[in-house]
């Protein structure tokens, strides 16, 4: 049985585990204050510009936590779309820090600015909590891009309603590699985002990278408060030396979307609808129960959306480790119906 539920299935690629095998017996400071992540922040900043601030934190939930909760007082809320993974999967983690999420609802998973503007003037008092960020993923939840004029909107109606603009990028890279969006495109135009390696080749760690000279004082100390400060940040510092060694993060990513894009054109010759259209490495086909109890015979996905007794929308995920051979297969089956 063939994985295609997630991008994290494999353990790390062999650049990172070589290296990490490489330099096991070398001492290094703790805390993230190693030689390797030193490189590794310097890499990092060629491509979003040496203005920014680079912390290495474990995993997504985590910055996202940390970053909301560091940034907004005890009134103040966040926005997301209904399908954001602040508000979906992530435990009630905002909230549980004291902080509402606002959802507007969103067909492509993005947050459109005229759905801002009305938040914010729907909590008009303070008897209400206080917008005061607008939490995106790029890609969203269900594989759509931000393209570049689309985030530049968005950061005017912050920047004009005193917003702080924030973006969730688990899968950063695909969306990079697939759109008009450059890191240094994301350090101009929101207040903080974070590069995923999770998904993306590491065995864990993402880069959380603050552009807002307002929000980085103190962070270190948030970190540690909020237990993210890894004693051995040297396991996230040679990640992502190597990740951003070569570009090699980028070539991670436009593979999983090209394996991604092979299902998605069989899916469309076949005649399947899809649920959204996805154009990184997670697809959204409308299938048939039959066609999905088939392909559940050779692979493991999620049922996405339970359309109606007959059809449903599944989610198909490929990963920097794919297997070609398995796409191939998957492939046939689409076309034998």
């Amino acid at each position: 049985m063939y994985s295609f539920k997630n991008d994290y299935s494999e353990g790390m690629h062999i650049n990172i585990l070589n290296r990490l095998h490489e330099t096991n017996m070398v001492q290094a400071e703790g805390y993230t204050e190693d030689m390797y992540t030193e490189n590794a922040v310097k890499r990092i900043k060629e491509f979003t510009g040496d203005h920014v601030d680079v912390h290495l934190i474990s995993g997504g939930t985590q910055t996202n936590l940390l970053a909301i909760s560091s940034f907004l007082r005890p009134h103040e809320a966040c926005i997301s779309a209904d399908s954001g993974h602040i508000n979906v999967h992530e435990t009630g983690a905002i909230e549980a820090t004291g902080h509402k999420v606002i959802t507007v609802t969103s067909d492509d998973g993005k947050v459109k600015p005229h759905q801002v503007i009305d938040q914010v003037k729907y909590h008009a008092d303070e008897h209400m909590v206080k917008p005061r960020l607008v939490y995106i993923s790029n890609p969203t939840e269900v594989g759509t891009t931000y393209s570049k004029e689309e985030l530049t909107a968005l950061n005017k109606v912050c920047k004009d309603n005193d917003l702080l603009l924030y973006l969730d990028g688990a899968r950063l890279a695909t969306a990079i590699v697939s759109s008009d969006v450059t890191l240094k495109d994301l350090a101009e135009l929101t207040d903080a985002f974070f590069i995923g390696g999770t998904k993306n080749g590491a065995i864990l760690g993402e880069a959380f990278i603050i552009s807002n000279p307002n929000l980085k004082r103190d962070m270190r100390y948030l970190i540690k408060q909020r237990g993210a400060l890894l004693a051995k940040g040297r396991l996230l510092g040679i990640q992502f030396d190597e990740l951003f060694k070569d570009e090699l993060i980028f070539k991670l990513a436009a593979y999983a979307n090209q394996e991604a894009m092979r299902m998605k054109e069989a899916f469309i010759q076949a005649g399947h609808k899809l649920y959204t259209d996805s154009n990184t490495n997670q697809i959204f086909p409308i299938l048939n129960m039959t066609l999905i109890k088939k392909l559940e015979e050779h692979f493991s996905f999620y049922i996405w959306d339970q359309i109606d007794e007959d059809y449903a929308a599944i989610r198909l995920v490929t990963s920097w480790a794919t297997d070609q051979s398995q796409v191939d297969k998957l492939i046939e089956i689409i076309k034998e119906g």
